[in-house]
């Protein structure tokens, strides 16, 4: 039996690709503008960012299944 592993193709950056990275970035860099001025920040503002730059870099699509290659381990 052949054990194999998922392998995920490079990606080619397309200017939506690069777009939405640089949306990500604005979005992290405005909240942490925001934030860098507080002694205390609640757990729900942070999630809050989070979730919002994971919803830009998934909305993109991520790699999909068509760009995952089964190959022999030690291939």
């Amino acid at each position: 039996m052949t054990e194999t592993h998922d392998v995920i193709t490079e990606p080619t950056a397309t200017p939506a690709t690069e777009a939405v990275i640089e949306e990500a970035v604005r979005l992290i860099d405005s909240g942490l503008s925001d934030l860098l001025h507080r002694e205390l920040v609640s757990t729900d503002e942070v999630s809050d960012l989070l979730l919002d730059v994971r919803m830009l870099l998934t909305a993109d699509g991520g790699p999909s299944s068509d760009e995952r290659v089964d190959e022999p381990v030690g291939a």
